[in-house]
């Protein structure tokens, strides 16, 4: 019985020798350790054997049916590497150069437009004394909602379309606003401001305005004694900054459960100059900057005693901001990948 054990091993490594594509492997294993191969025979025949002998026996097919097992392992590994050199071999693609750069034309390298707006911005807020934070994409319910003043049957919860994970605990950040209460346990104690740009998600319908995936800039102002005067003021001057001149702007109130109280702030659509177009929606005004004063609450889950500081919190649109900036009538290049729109901005 031994010898038959070390016969088959020998026929299975002849055969493994021959064995190439995945089927002729399965056909393998089917052949010596299946349910009705080679191997198993020898281990039903065990039976008419003396039990002292059916023990030895049992033993060693055991271990060989083991070893077998490694072998095909191994041998499977084997073929799926060799595949998958034989994909990576026909679909090759050098992606370091380009059609243009096989025909000897060289374009000059650039930042994205949103990346150019960003570090102007981030320039802007350093020079007003703002630090620059960052935070993760993936988030947790305390951070994006609760910490937020966004209880869980709070209606906001349904004016943001999210991205949830499976578990329900954690989701795609739907704002820039996590950031703020990670600043405020990071800073500890006011005074402090800084700003949070950053990558956000929700799940909306895709138009020239909107986009499941776009950026915001997040800032937060807390000390003492501030009010809606020094925010107003603040708004001006930045805007002035980042235009480069004065456009014109509107305040109107708006619900933020973060802030109490809230505004919407406008500005006349600088791609139409307030005659109306489908960016603006024929209204002549861009909803560019929601703002107001700190919400108690939010203090209190920063760790912030609000009764001895107050202060304030605004949001920028990047992506609208650069629309308005380079005069982009549809959101949705700047998530297109295309090359040809990207170098158009090389050189700024």
């Amino acid at each position: 019985m031994i010898d038959k054990l070390h016969n088959l091993e020998l026929a299975f490594e002849k055969g493994l020798k021959g064995t190439k594509t995945e089927a002729n492997l399965a056909d393998l294993k089917a052949r010596f350790l299946g349910k009705n191969g080679e191997l198993s025979l020898i281990l039903k025949s065990l039976g008419t054997a003396m039990p002292e002998e059916r023990k030895t026996l049992g033993q060693a097919a055991n271990v060989l049916k083991h070893r077998l097992t490694l072998r095909l392992e191994e041998a499977q590994s084997a073929i799926e590497r060799v595949m998958i050199d034989e994909e990576l071999a026909a679909d090759w693609t050098d992606i370091t150069l380009t059609d243009s750069l096989r025909a000897g034309a060289v374009h000059a390298a650039g930042l994205h437009p949103v990346s150019i707006v960003q570090r102007e911005l981030e320039d802007i807020f350093l020079s007003m004394g703002f630090d620059v934070l960052d935070g993760p994409h993936i988030e947790n319910d305390f951070y994006n909602f609760t910490a937020l003043n966004i209880s869980e049957t709070h209606p906001a919860r349904d004016m943001q379309d999210t991205f949830w994970f499976k578990d329900l605990k954690h989701l795609l950040r739907t704002h820039t606003s996590t950031i703020q209460i990670r600043g405020m346990e990071e800073k500890k104690r006011p005074p402090f401001r800084f700003v949070a740009p950053g990558k956000v998600f929700r799940c909306e319908t895709t138009d020239a305005s909107h986009e499941a995936v776009f950026h915001q800039m997040e800032g937060m102002l807390i000390g003492s004694d501030i009010s809606v005067g020094h925010l107003i003021y603040f708004e001006k001057i930045l805007l002035s900054e980042i235009f480069q001149k004065d456009v014109k702007i509107r305040l109107r109130p708006g619900f933020f459960p973060f802030v109490e109280p809230g505004f919407e702030l406008d500005i006349q659509c600088l791609i139409c100059d307030g005659i109306g177009c489908k960016v603006c929606k024929q209204a002549g005004w861009v909803e560019l900057l929601p703002c107001g004063m700190t919400h108690p609450n939010v203090l209190c889950y920063g760790g912030i005693d609000p009764d001895q500081y107050n202060g304030f919190a605004f949001g920028l649109g990047l992506d609208r901001l650069v629309m308005m900036r380079y005069a982009i009538n549809d959101i949705r290049l700047l998530h297109s990948g295309n090359l040809d729109f990207s170098r158009q901005f090389a050189s700024c």
